[in-house]
């Protein structure tokens, strides 16, 4: 019984890291496989698990095989959903206050399931980008801590590892993109206490990534609710 357990353990974990290598890009749509050979040995199973995992991939279908071909990854439809709730919101842009309110609730929630579900991996990218934030801090670079701050939110969400909130945001993304930087710009100009909050807000970013790496769920919500927060209040929201 123990054996059939540590197989499934690890059954479970190796489709767990071809799906996201799929879903994150690693394979390029309609890209090859890599032989089961390759990928044994890049994730250190047998060939028997990765040719398992794959169909189990191929049942979700993000992956289909080709008789005398090989495996490849699915191409990508579009989310047919999405482009009416786009395009009214291209229409009538939301203001800034309405934006806030929804990340209160997207990002929360894509903060508390990061805390539960991030990998090793993900907290490196994660401290990464923390690095690079923390240098444009330093160096009063608001173009370049505008991009970071971006890219962070997006980690974390690539983080929750559910999928219908990466793709929702993935929707959204040049949308919330251009209100981060909204936000980094228009709380910099003409404003005396610009580095003191440009410090401020990069110690809630890391007070957020404490709290993932920690895997306390609840501190990681509470830190993106008073990010969000403060960064409303800079502008009387």
């Amino acid at each position: 019984m123990v054996f059939h357990s540590l197989s499934s353990g690890v059954l479970e974990r190796t489709v767990r890291q071809l799906e996201e290598k799929v879903l994150e890009d690693s394979w390029s749509a309609s890209a090859r496989l890599p032989a089961e050979r390759a990928l044994a040995e890049l994730l250190s199973v047998s060939r028997s698990t990765v040719r398992e995992a794959i169909q189990r991939l191929v049942s979700k279908g993000l992956l289909e095989t080709k008789r005398g071909s090989g495996v490849y990854v699915v191409q990508k439809q579009p989310v047919r959903l999405s482009a009416p709730w786009l395009q009214l919101v291209a229409e009538n842009p939301p203001l800034r206050s309405e934006t806030l309110e929804f990340r209160l609730v997207f990002e929360c929630a894509a903060a508390r399931f990061a805390a539960q579900r991030s990998t090793p991996e993900e907290l490196d990218r994660l401290k990464t980008i923390l690095l690079k934030m923390r240098n444009a801090v330093t160096a009063q670079d608001v173009d370049a801590e505008a991009v970071v701050d971006g890219e962070f939110h997006l980690a974390l969400t690539a983080a929750s590892h559910n999928r219908m909130l990466d793709q929702f945001y993935a929707s959204v993304i040049t949308m919330l993109r251009e209100h981060i930087a909204a936000n980094t710009f228009d709380a910099t100009v003409n404003n005396a206490n610009a580095a003191l909050q440009s410090t401020m807000r990069l110690s809630q970013h890391e007070s957020i990534y404490f709290a993932v790496r920690d895997g306390n769920p609840d501190a990681a919500q509470q830190a993106m609710f008073a990010h969000i927060d403060f960064v409303g209040k800079q502008f009387g929201s």
